[in-house]
């Protein structure tokens, strides 16, 4: 019997529904963006049975790796080899799945993007000018700060400009490592990256971003890749040299935000945050839907030319070809006034600033309005501008004839809306300034690095100084503290400051004025009765160094003087104040602390303590640190000025010789603050404040328990209950702080944290008595390197010696330790989280030095301590808990010292990396 055998068609059939289930209600984008929180064990699961793309084993990859990567040839096999996979399990997971009856135009034009050639992006007709040979003078002139431009011959001397290849470079630089554009800092070596370029076939490829050469910033990235659309940190100016390759530009004056961008404006602080699509995407699905009006100002940057982009001005970049080219963000005195109005603090204007007026939705506008300082008038006037910035287009240049310029230039500054300081500055709340308001952590400076480089720049340009002037005053209320130093100069009979010295110094939370032979703090940080606790404090320090005569005060600064400075009624006067009693003025203000008022020292630590408590336990019902008086208090502090430099200067100089000096200097100086008497603690000093106080936590059991133990001292009591609040909800204050610390560690950090914080009290019993087994000292709080000064040991009259050879050498020593308006009492363990972090950098042999030197003990081991509480006996877990639960961003400062522990899985490895050397210290009882 003769079998027919017949081809059948069958028809296509749609299988998500039946792959899918019920997800098949849900669109493509959220099903991705729920597979983007995947682990990548559970995507390769996945992947058995669901086809799982590049661009999401790139995404998946990229928020696990830290540090170092090698690309594998895909993102798959680079996330699957970064898992340590055995080797047949990866070989399941790489085989292909194919299937019909499936479509995405989600994911098809995603797929496209990865896989499109630009063939047709070129450019070269753009409408950015191209000038040659042009002078600074013309430069100036006709584009600095006004327009972009395109610049051709700077580069041709550079011999770079030549040789700069992919070819010649792998050779020469092939082992290096350079940093890698990606959400967290990834690095490869060049050979790696070179290979990555070669074999990807990304969405968004990833580029080089590093500043290891001398001009600016090396960036290297292959076609399809570039930055996407977004305005210069610090409203800074940018210059870009191309080397090879071809990049396409588009730009936006500023107040012009890109179709598809969406800017969000912090309502705290001002930052700005911009949601954009990447720059091919930009280009494939945005640039069609533009009227030609409205297009970018665009051109293509040719090998060898240089494009100037003016402070404020939106810019998105797409590299055509594998391109090289070096870049840089720059200041000038055309921007000058712009970044550092951009460093103020303050709401109202940083979002005007850095994104121009669109960057404002309605509702920000009416926040503004409630909430500016200059008149309504003004404010209306913004609307109109508003208003006429919405319908402002992009027009081409007409001559006198009415014809369009032959080169199609846009005359896009026929409104002059270039960046206006004056109009600007108007936004800005003058009661705002660095030494009272939180800093910005997304500053390109941050307000400390900018008080440090305004004072720099003073000194160095003194031909410049009307306009740094200016700057300082709009980012630091210049002219309202030069005012008060004025007025604290004259009391005293000292000479007015010299112009060198009219700009605050240093990084610390206070104005400091540094004169030729005194220094001037005046306290502000936290506003009036915070301000005046920390002076009550810091004279109450002085005064117990010379009752016991301790060898400490030989290595701080001499006080001349002290009071305060207080604004009433238009008019300045100053009460001098030692610390004692309470001042009329500060009765006026009814700033007198609830308990302690007939003590030596009413604004002194004990005082201070009490304060603070209160509102870190119970900020709703703790003492209102607003002034609503019409007097304004300012207390101040002067001091004779040391001799020597600060060990900031001397860092990258000092012989190791003298850095283990100065560890062993530390010690022996912490040892003397650490044996200092204290002020003691009565349970009177809680008692009306546990009983009015309201118990609203999960923890109030336990707080009740801590209050209750009568033989803890009193001190310890808040020390216990400070900590146990500062506990609830430290993922969610993690979260916020700086982006480096890894996410997996935030989730982690509650269950890390004791149960029970009287476990850190090491507490043994004694005679029938429980007793607390660390010790109760004055802490500093702020032994940071800027804090530290030292003198040249081997120079006469500040010459140094000559040496054999006929040269020059400087030796130093250790000799003063500076600003202790941060005094606290409390564990001694807290004075080694600044130091350890910011002086030795993490050096686990300087922090041995320092324990030699130290030799007193920081824990009392107890029976209890055993395997089950084995934690607790380990004194790198208290410095760690007291990293986690700091007050400052600490752990900010730790993960970007030990960058390989950003990979790292528990907290633990975190602490025994940091804190390892301080379970070999034998400083026990």
């Amino acid at each position: 019997m003769e079998i027919l055998h017949q081809s059948h068609t069958f028809p296509i059939r749609d299988r998500r529904a039946d792959s899918l289930g019920d997800f098949k209600y849900i669109p493509d984008e959220i099903i991705c963006t729920i597979l983007d929180c995947l682990t990548p064990l559970d995507l390769a699961r996945l992947a058995c049975c669901l086809i799982c793309f590049e661009p999401l084993w790139m995404s998946v990859c990229l928020k696990k790796v830290s540090g170092h990567i090698q690309y594998k040839g895909s993102w798959q096999k680079t996330t699957l080899h970064l898992e340590n996979l055995p080797n047949e399990y990866i070989e399941f997971c790489r085989k292909p799945l194919q299937f019909d009856g499936f479509s995405s135009p989600f994911l098809y034009k995603r797929l496209y993007r990865c896989h499109t050639t630009l063939d047709g992006f070129s450019f070269d007709d753009g409408n950015v000018e191209r000038k040659n040979d042009i002078s600074a003078e013309q430069f100036h002139r006709e584009y600095d700060g006004i327009k972009p431009v395109l610049l051709n011959g700077l580069a041709d001397t550079w011999p770079a400009r030549k040789s700069w290849t992919i070819d010649w470079l792998v050779p020469k630089y092939g082992d290096t490592k350079f940093k890698i554009s990606s959400p967290l800092k990834v690095s490869m070596t060049f050979k790696d990256y070179v290979s990555y370029m070669k074999q990807q076939h990304d969405e968004d490829p990833l580029y080089i971003f590093d500043d290891k050469v001398s001009l600016g910033w090396l960036v290297i990235g292959p076609a399809r890749s570039g930055a996407s659309w977004h305005v210069d940190p610090g409203l800074t100016s940018a210059w870009n040299t191309l080397l090879c390759g071809r990049k396409r530009w588009a730009l936006y004056p500023p107040g012009t935000v890109p179709l598809g961008v969406t800017v969000h404006v912090d309502d705290e602080d001002g930052d700005i945050s911009v949601d954009s699509p990447t720059s091919l995407q930009w280009w494939l699905d945005f640039y069609p839907l533009l009227a030609d009006e409205n297009k970018p100002i665009e051109c293509t940057q040719l090998p060898g030319e240089t494009i100037f982009v003016p402070s404020g001005w939106w810019h998105c970049v797409l590299n055509l070809e594998t391109a090289i080219a070096v870049t840089q963000n720059f200041v000038n005195s055309r921007n000058f006034e712009f970044v550092c109005l951009d460093m103020a603090p303050g709401y109202c204007h940083r979002g005007v600033c850095r994104a121009g007026l669109l960057a404002l939705d309605e509702d920000s506008l009416e926040i503004i309005e409630k909430n500016m300082p200059c008149e309504k008038e003004n404010f209306r006037c913004l609307d109109l501008i508003k208003k006429e910035t919405k319908a402002r287009i992009l027009r081409p240049q007409q001559n006198e004839n009415g014809k369009e310029n032959a080169n199609g230039s846009y005359n896009v500054w026929e409104h002059d809306f270039s960046f206006d300081i004056n109009y600007l500055a108007m936004f800005r709340n003058r009661e705002l300034d660095h030494f009272t308001s939180p800093w910005c952590p997304d500053n390109s400076l941050g307000q400390r690095g900018l008080r440090e480089w305004l004072s720099r720049l003073w000194v160095g340009n003194p031909g410049k100084r009307e306009m740094i002037w200016k700057g300082a005053c709009l980012a630091l209320n210049a002219d309202k503290w030069l005012d008060c130093l004025g007025k604290i100069c004259f009391f005293h009979s000292l000479p007015f400051p010299s112009e060198n010295a009219k700009l605050p110094v240093g990084m610390g939370s206070n104005p400091v004025y540094v004169m030729d032979e005194y220094v001037v703090k005046i306290f502000a940080e936290g506003g009036p009765q915070s301000s005046i606790f920390d002076l009550g404090t810091e004279l109450e320090f002085y005064s117990t160094l010379s009752e016991v005569n301790s060898p400490l005060k030989n290595h701080i600064p001499n006080v001349l003087a002290s009071g305060i400075l207080h604004l009433e009624n238009g008019s300045y006067n100053i009460d001098s104040w030692d610390g004692k009693k309470v001042p009329d003025v500060i009765r006026k203000c009814s700033l007198i602390p609830e308990k302690g008022t007939g003590d030596v020292f009413p604004f002194g630590v004990q005082s201070k303590i009490l304060f603070t408590y209160r509102k870190d336990v119970s900020p709703e019902n703790g003492p209102d640190d607003s002034d609503e008086s019409t007097i304004v208090l300012l207390p101040y502090l002067i001091t004779k000025r040391c001799k020597g430099e600060i060990f900031t200067e001397l860092r990258n100089v000092l012989p190791w010789e003298d850095v283990l000096n100065l560890a062993s200097f530390l010690g022996e100086q912490l040892r003397s603050l650490h044996m200092l008497p204290y002020p003691s603690f009565s349970n009177s000093d809680l008692s009306d404040f546990e009983q009015n106080r309201e118990f609203s936590s999960a923890n109030d059991m336990d707080m009740e328990f801590v209050s209750n133990e009568s033989d803890i001292p009193v001190e310890w009591k808040i020390f216990v209950r400070t900590l146990m609040e500062k506990k609830k909800n430290v993922s969610g204050r993690l979260s916020k702080r700086s982006g480096s610390i890894p996410k997996t560690l935030i989730e982690k950090a509650e269950a890390y944290l004791p149960d029970d914080f009287l476990k850190l009290l090491s507490i043994y019993e004694e005679n029938g008595m429980k007793k607390v087994g660390k010790p109760w000292s004055w802490i500093h709080r702020d032994i940071m390197d800027d804090n530290i000064y030292m003198e040249c040991k081997s120079c006469s009259n500040g010459i140094p010696a000559p040496t054999s050879n006929g040269g020059v050498a400087k030796s130093w020593r250790p000799t003063y330790i500076l600003d202790f308006s941060n005094l606290a009492v409390g564990d001694s363990i807290n004075d080694l989280i600044p130091m350890h972090l910011d002086v030795f950098r993490g050096n686990s042999d300087l922090l041995k030095q320092f324990l030699k030197s130290y030799k007193l003990s920081l824990m009392r081991k107890t029976p209890k301590q055993g395997s089950d509480d084995d934690k607790y006996g380990r004194l790198s877990y208290h410095a760690m808990c007291f990293c986690i639960l700091h007050d400052e961003n600490v752990l900010g400062g730790l993960f970007k010292t030990w960058k390989e522990l950003r990979a790292a899985e528990s907290w633990e490895e975190v602490e025994l990396q940091v804190w390892g050397e301080l379970n070999n210290y034998e400083g026990f009882p």
